[in-house]
């Protein structure tokens, strides 16, 4: 059980631990920091990670020379262009079928909701996104 309470306090404290990581680690950490960012972006059970505190540590770790600022970069953007991807692809496969699912007779998404919803982002669908991001 303990080993279990690190594991997670690993993950949601990654930003307090990762000069220790980056000692061990050393470049293995960038597939750490890419799998993280792709994780947090594209799967939608794990919105938990620390994503933007782990931006600000890494940035921080960039600025006194512990990481390549470019490799990082490039790495995380790609990160959360294909982690964003990943999750549109996964909502317009599975969306659709979720729609039917029913757990003990109640609809896990109702229609009228998700009418409400399109309704919503048709009128305020381009701000709501900015500011959602931002």
């Amino acid at each position: 059980m303990e080993a279990l309470r690190q594991l997670i306090d690993l993950f949601l404290h990654l930003d307090q631990h990762l000069k220790p990581i980056l000692e061990t680690y050393g470049s293995w950490t960038y597939l750490l920091l890419f799998t993280i960012i792709f994780c947090e972006t594209g799967l939608v059970v794990t919105p938990f990670l620390p994503g933007d505190s782990l931006l600000f540590a890494a940035g921080a770790f960039a600025a006194s020379g512990s990481l390549s600022l470019t490799v990082l970069i490039l790495s995380l953007i790609v990160a959360a262009i294909l982690g964003d991807t990943v999750n549109y692809w996964v909502g317009d496969k599975m969306g659709p079928r979720l729609l039917t699912v029913q757990i003990k007779g109640y609809r896990l998404i109702k229609p009228e909701h998700l009418a409400y919803t399109h309704a919503f982002y048709e009128k305020y669908g381009g701000k709501t996104i900015i500011i959602a991001r931002f």
